[in-house]
């Protein structure tokens, strides 16, 4: 399994790669919305992106309303990542196309939770 971890914040993406790697899964990283969408068309297809709301040059709304739009990997699955608990912010993302929200701050617990509803068999 393959996941793609979208946040600028450095100390974010390491912790997800480290909770996520002890699941057996492998992590690539970009800082913004741009750079994913840019490895979305240079690379392999992922299981699952963990998607950031704010960030520099592509926030993580645009950067899902563009994957969906331009139909890159389909069947991946897309976990909002954010401080954000707007029900507004919640339904533009899900009309782009996001799949699931993971609040921060967040524990490993609550990550494996969310990863099982999106249908991944999280290992402890």
């Amino acid at each position: 399994m393959r996941a793609l971890i979208v946040d600028d914040s450095s100390f974010i993406r390491e912790y997800l790669r480290e909770l996520l790697q002890r699941m057996g899964i492998v992590c690539v990283e970009a800082v913004n919305g741009q750079e994913a969408l840019h490895l979305l068309v240079e690379s392999e297809s992922f299981d699952l992106m963990l998607v950031d709301l704010n960030m520099p040059v592509m926030n993580g709304l645009e950067c899902v309303k563009e994957l969906r739009a331009a139909r890159l990997c389909p069947a991946t699955k897309v976990m909002m990542v954010t401080t954000e608990a707007d029900n507004t912010f919640i339904c533009r993302a899900l009309e782009y196309g996001a799949d699931e929200f993971l609040m921060k701050p967040f524990t490993p617990e609550s990550l494996r939770e969310k990863m099982s509803l999106l249908g991944f068999m999280a290992a402890a």
